[in-house]
């Protein structure tokens, strides 16, 4: 399918506000089907901060409908296995075979350089005559009478049928519409990408994903930008937030955290940036995402943990439901435009509130879930004690071929309520038998826990 052109000149069909992935990705989803997309970024210019990020099967498949997974695989690397290992022994504990997994479900699983992802979207927004501002901040929404207005933070406004707020994690349109605070999970992200001749002799499987977790911590490895770069993201729970102190998450507590875990991910540590670090907040899943022609999308309606690696995922799926809805309200208005006979140009219009309405409709409750399984998930990796022993023998005794924990998340985006797959079963920690005498290793958390399957 080759993307409709989108109209020139004149005032926008959408303001998009937010250039980040989600923002852009959707911007390119609606001009494909012949809107006039605005988007209007807050930075002085385009770009995004951060590492790697992976990319699954339900991602992969929308990038190859936009003709945009070619240029993916080409920034990417598409790695053999994701490998779960216990941070403190280093043992295996489960796998994905992730050529398998594409034979499954059609699609590579990826992983990217964020910034690659987002230059991906953002060539591609170009191409589809997108309109890109920099420099706006976008201060207050309100709803009008044929649509939506945003004021800028200068004072001046802009108007459009439909705004679309994808204003990321401290979203001001979530302040007003919904009013809620975000969510601290104590937890801490250190995050480095280096050439891979730093870190080859330290044990590192260069063609996996490979995810160490620990009691209260874990720690993420993989190959970036055709192997020659290597990412690793520690994550741990800090002491300093367990006591409400302001300034959490710091490089002492970063040494202490992984103090104890194998040789492979403590040769790691020193080369984690240390100037930065990423406090791990979320927010509650909520039920509303469409106020009148407001739409929240992306991290703005649906802030995950990062467990299940589906954050920026989630903002390429909303927008390429969106764009679908919205392309199939436009198909109706078009058949009706034919159907009567009196009828010109302009007279019949796509139902804007109806698609918005199917859109809330399928993606609040595939997001909710993400965001619920996403923290227990955090909880699993996170277990000692106990807790931790019961969590092994439960993960080593999955099967590689076992894809009940990825089905639903993994295959094809749903567009309807009807369509979005069923959730997996839990499989209770007491449900493990573990060796008498047991080494422990620290005190259990008494979190009710999932297994199986694997993501970061």
């Amino acid at each position: 399918m080759n993307p409709a052109e989108p109209s020139t000149g004149g005032k926008p069909d959408v303001i998009v506000v937010g250039g980040g992935i989600g923002g852009l990705s959707t911007a390119f989803a609606l001009a494909r089907e012949g809107l006039r997309v605005r988007v209007l970024e807050r930075a002085k210019e385009f770009g995004e901060v951060g590492a790697g990020i992976q990319i699954a099967p339900n991602c992969t498949r929308i990038l190859d409908e936009y003709g945009l997974l070619d240029e993916a695989k080409s920034l990417g690397v598409l790695p053999e296995n994701i490998v779960m290992r216990d941070a403190v022994d280093s043992r295996e504990l489960t796998r994905l075979d992730l050529r398998d997994l594409e034979r499954r479900y059609g699609f590579p699983y990826m992983v990217i350089h964020r910034s690659d992802l987002h230059g991906i979207f953002l060539r591609a927004c170009r191409r589809a005559g997108v309109e890109l501002l920099t420099d706006r901040k976008v201060v207050d929404y309100e709803n009008t009478g044929a649509g939506a207005r945003i004021r800028l933070e200068d004072g001046r406004t802009e108007e459009a049928p439909l705004v679309v707020a994808a204003d990321g994690l401290h979203s001001v349109a979530r302040r007003k519409l919904v009013g809620d605070e975000v969510v601290s999970s104590d937890y801490v992200a250190y995050r480095a990408a280096v050439p891979i001749e730093q870190v080859r002799e330290n044990g590192i499987a260069e063609k996996d994903v490979t995810v160490h977790v620990g009691p209260r911590c874990h720690f993420v490895q993989y190959a970036l930008r055709g192997g020659e770069m290597f990412n690793q993201v520690a994550v741990f729970e800090s002491p300093k937030a367990l006591a409400g102190q302001e300034d959490w998450g710091t490089p002492d507590e970063l040494d202490a955290a992984f103090a104890g875990t194998c040789d492979t991910v403590r040769k790691g540590i020193p080369l984690m940036w240390r100037d930065r670090w990423w406090q791990m907040l979320d927010r509650d899943p909520i039920e509303t995402w469409v106020h009148g022609r407001i739409a929240l999308l992306g991290d703005a309606a649906h802030p995950p943990l990062q467990y299940m690696a589906q954050g920026a995922i989630m903002a390429i799926e909303d927008g390429w439901v969106l764009a679908k809805h919205y392309a199939r309200h436009a198909a109706a208005a078009d058949a009706a435009a034919d159907a009567t006979a009196t009828a010109t140009d302009g007279d019949v219009r796509p139902d804007l509130d109806a698609a918005l309405a199917a859109y809330e409709a399928v993606r609040v409750e595939h997001c909710r879930r993400i965001l619920t399984t996403g923290r227990a998930w955090g909880e699993l990796w996170h277990l000692g004690g106990v807790e931790r022993l019961q969590r092994n023998a439960i993960m080593r005794a999955r099967d590689t071929y076992d894809y009940h924990f990825t089905d639903w998340v993994y295959g094809p985006t749903a567009l309807t309520p009807d369509e979005e797959p069923p959730m997996f079963t839990p499989v209770p920690l007491a449900s493990a038998a573990i060796e008498d005498g047991a080494e422990e290793d620290g005190a259990g958390t008494g979190a009710a826990a999932l297994a199986g399957g694997l993501a970061q």
